[in-house]
C-alpha cells in the first residue's frame, strides 16, 4: 500500500504558494502522491493548482480527490487535464465524482439519474483521454469530438463511488476509486468486492483504492476526536456519506478518524491496507505542533512497509 498526503485542508486558504510548499515537503518526506480536493463554490481549481505544483515539484504524482463533474462538460474536463497532465510530464491521476445534491443546489444545478450522469460522463471523458476522439450521443450529455492531439501521458481516470452502482460504472470504466469517510469494515466487504467484480467482467485491470481519513498521532485522543466532531459534522449529514457511518457501524466522523498512540495510529492504517486499500492518502489533522509531527513521524516510518 502506497502512502500519500491528502492536502485538502489548505484548500480554504486558496494559496497556491502554501500548497507548493507543502506538497514540497511531501515529496522530500518521501511520500508517494498528494491529493487535493475542489469544493464546488471554493474558487479554488484543483487542476490549475496541481499544475503549479508539478511544474514545482518533481518526481511526486498529484491527483484531484476530487473535481465534481456536474458543473463541467466531459470534453472540457479532458482537455483541461490532459494539458495539465502535459504540462508536467504526466503524474497526473484525474480523481472525479459526483458531489453532493446540496453543493450542486448552491449552483443551480440539478442532480437528477446521478448514476446515468456518471456512466454517460465516462463514456466521453475515458475515450478522449485515452484515443483522443469519441463519437457519443447520451440521454443528457453528448460529445462528437476530436482533440487537436492525442494525449502524449497517460491520466489515470478515479472515481469517488460508494454506493454499488457507482461502484459497478467505475469498475467497468474507470481506473479505480477515491474513498472518503470509509472504513475497513466497509472497504473489505462493500467497496472492494464490489469494484473488483465489475472491473473483472469488464475484463480491465485491478483497480485502484485510495482512502482517506484524518490521522493524528496525539497523548489527548479525546480532545482532537471532540474537535474532529464539531469542525468536520457537516460530513455526517450528507447521504452518501451517512449511509457509509452506518455500514461502517460508527456514528460520524469524529468516531472513524485514525487518532491515538503511535501503534494504535500504525494498528488501523495496516488494517486499511489488509482491507484491500492500495492507496492510502492521510489528512494530517493535529491541535497543535507536537501532534503535527509525531502524525508526520509516524506516516514516515510507515513508507518502508
Amino acid at each position: 500500500m502506497r502512502i500519500g498526503i491528502n492536502g485538502t485542508g489548505l484548500v480554504q486558504s486558496a494559496s497556491v504558494p502554501r500548497v507548493i510548499d507543502d506538497a514540497r515537503t511531501v515529496a522530500a518526506d518521501g511520500f508517494a502522491n498528494y491529493w487535493l480536493a475542489e469544493h464546488p463554490t471554493g474558487g479554488f481549481d484543483a487542476l490549475t493548482v496541481l499544475t503549479a505544483v508539478g511544474i514545482a515539484v518533481p518526481d511526486l504524482e498529484l491527483g484531484t480527490a476530487i473535481v465534481p463533474t456536474y458543473p463541467r462538460h466531459p470534453m472540457v474536463l479532458a482537455g483541461q487535464a490532459a494539458t495539465a497532465a502535459g504540462a508536467i510530464g504526466g503524474r497526473l491521476t484525474l480523481g472525479i465524482g459526483l458531489s453532493h445534491q446540496v453543493m450542486m443546489a448552491q449552483l443551480g444545478i440539478g442532480f437528477e439519474k446521478p448514476i446515468r450522469h456518471l456512466r454517460e460522463y465516462l463514456s466521453i471523458l475515458m475515450p478522449l483521454l485515452r484515443e483522443g476522439r469519441v463519437s457519443y450521443q447520451g440521454e443528457t450529455l453528448a460529445c462528437e469530438a476530436s482533440l487537436f492531439q492525442k494525449p502524449a501521458v497517460d491520466v489515470p481516470v478515479i472515481v469517488a463511488a460508494l454506493g454499488p452502482q457507482a461502484l459497478g460504472v467505475a469498475g467497468r470504466l474507470a481506473d479505480g476509486t477515491t474513498l472518503a469517510w470509509v472504513g475497513p469494515k466497509t472497504i473489505r466487504e462493500h467497496i472492494a468486492p464490489r469494484i473488483t467484480a465489475a472491473a473483472t467482467a469488464a475484463e480491465r485491470p485491478m483497480p485502484r483504492i485510495i482512502a482517506t481519513l484524518p490521522v493524528c498521532v496525539t497523548a489527548d485522543e479525546a480532545a482532537v476526536r471532540a474537535r474532529i466532531g464539531e469542525s468536520l459534522a457537516m460530513y455526517g449529514q450528507l447521504p452518501s456519506y451517512r449511509a457509509m457511518f452506518e455500514r461502517e457501524g460508527v456514528a460520524g466522523p469524529a468516531e472513524l478518524a485514525i487518532v491515538g498512540s503511535s501503534g494504535e495510529v500504525a494498528d488501523r492504517i495496516g488494517a486499511m491496507r489488509e482491507a484491500g486499500v492500495t492507496d492510502f492518502a492521510a489528512s494530517e489533522f493535529a491541535l497543535n505542533s507536537e501532534d503535527r509531527a509525531a502524525t508526520r513521524a509516524l506516516l514516515k516510518s510507515l513508507l518502508a512497509d
